[in-house]
């Protein structure tokens, strides 16, 4: 069987690890300075949650809300993940 996917060291979350990071989970978006992962979830710090996205090529949001804290949020409710500009 032919392995599609190879596993790399410090790849995935990993190499994100200090960028302000868009995680599109099952229900929400999350955005924020991505500090920490482990095994089960990630840490947001200057985290929001995101209710309406608009052009995701314009670089702000149209209706994020910050959250109060460092946020953490499961990595089984994480879809996709990555860095918008």
């Amino acid at each position: 069987m032919k392995k599609l996917i190879e596993e790399v060291c410090s790849e995935g979350l990993n190499k994100l690890l200090g960028e302000k990071v868009t995680l599109f989970c099952a229900v929400y978006i999350y955005t924020g300075k991505l500090i920490g992962v482990n095994d089960e979830c990630v840490l947001l710090s200057d985290a929001a949650i995101v209710y309406e996205t608009g052009s995701l090529t314009d670089g702000k949001w149209k209706d994020a809300q910050p959250l109060p804290n460092k946020w953490y949020v499961q990595k089984s409710a994480i879809e996709s993940f990555g860095v918008l500009k």
